[in-house]
Formats: C-alpha cells, structure tokens, sequence
C-alpha cells in the first residue's frame, strides 16, 4: 500500500507554506520533476488560499485538512474544510474560456478554478458538508503535440 499524509492545519494564510513544503517533499520522493512540482504547489495554493478566503464566515477561521494520498501513478491532494459550502457548477467553468478576452472580463474568484484545471490532470470539487477539493497529478504526464 502506498503512503498517504494528513495535515490538519488552521485556515489562515500562514500556515499554507506548509502545506507547499510537505507537497515538494513528497512529490520529489515520488519522481515527479520539478515543473510538475511547481504546478502542483500553485493548484494546492489556490485550493487553500480559497478555504481562507471563503470557507468560514464571520472572521473565526476553522481548520482545513490536506491529505496527500501516493498512487502507483498518480498523486491526490484533497483540501477539505468544514465552513460554508458553495454551487460549485462544472457546466460553466469547462465551457468558459478567456481566450482573446480582457481579463477584466473575468469572474473575480473565478480564476483559481481555472488555474487548478490548467494545471492538473484533474480537479474534483465536492460541496455536500464543507468544500473538498481534489487536485490529481499523474506521474511523467507528457504533453502531446498539437
């Protein structure tokens, strides 16, 4: 069986180093190069930066959970918070695109969406108690040529 690691860190934005350090371990462990990596610590970024910001109302910050979960191919990075949930609507963020627009004409707080789906191989988002998010990276994922 391969390793998992939690962390259960409190939603503010100076504990997110953290979280960014513990990826980098983990991931160079596991082969990944360092683009990946990189690509990997700004998805989990805006996936924290995002528990901060939204999840829990009033100023009191929760607790945010980060577990790391090692595949034989892949590695899943769930941030989860128990604050307050959102309609999280995958209909209208696959079928929006930027292109040729000014960005201006985004949707302020919509852009960290866009960055994870950019830059992993796939997010799931799951609203049912809480926010959870789940960034996958799968190893030595070449690009292919258009």
């Amino acid at each position: 069986m391969k390793p998992w690691i939690s962390l259960t860190i409190p939603a503010q934005a100076d504990y997110i180093d953290i979280v960014r350090l513990t990826l980098s371990g983990l991931a160079a462990k596991e082969g990944f190069s360092y683009e990946e990596i990189e690509d990997m610590k700004v998805a989990v970024t805006e996936a924290c930066t995002n528990v901060v910001l939204h999840a829990y109302d009033g100023g009191t910050h929760g607790m945010m959970e980060i577990v790391f979960e090692v595949q034989q191919d892949s590695l899943h990075i769930r941030v989860k918070d128990s604050g307050s949930s959102f309609q999280y609507e995958p209909l209208a963020i696959a079928g929006a695109s930027l292109h040729h627009k000014p960005l201006s004409d985004a949707n302020v707080g919509g852009l960290g969406l866009f960055l994870m789906q950019a830059l992993m191989d796939q997010v799931e988002i799951r609203s049912e108690m809480g926010t959870e998010v789940i960034l996958t990276k799968r190893l030595g994922r070449k690009e292919e040529m258009a």
